[in-house]
């Protein structure tokens, strides 16, 4: 079952967000400043972790198909014997 891109991009992208803009604000930034850096880490976050879950998504299906396909080998064999 392949997980949801959308909605874990999101959530990585809120958490990097407010990460990105807390550092910031402790480092003693200017809200502006600590914005625009925090919305740039957060579609780079966005990006990136929209790759990896679809990664995540091609390597499942490639076993789940790999797993049908030996199960399928094995009731042919079964019935050949």
């Amino acid at each position: 079952m392949p997980l949801h891109v959308r909605s874990i991009a999101v959530s990585i992208a809120v958490i990097c967000f407010f990460s990105i803009a807390i550092i910031g604000w402790t480092s003693g930034l200017s809200p502006f400043t600590c914005c625009k850096r925090a919305l740039a880490g957060a579609a780079a976050a966005y990006i990136a972790g929209a790759w990896a879950v679809k990664a995540i998504n091609a390597i499942l299906i490639n076993a789940m198909i790999t797993n049908q396909m030996k199960q399928q080998e094995e009731k042919d064999n079964v019935g050949k014997d």
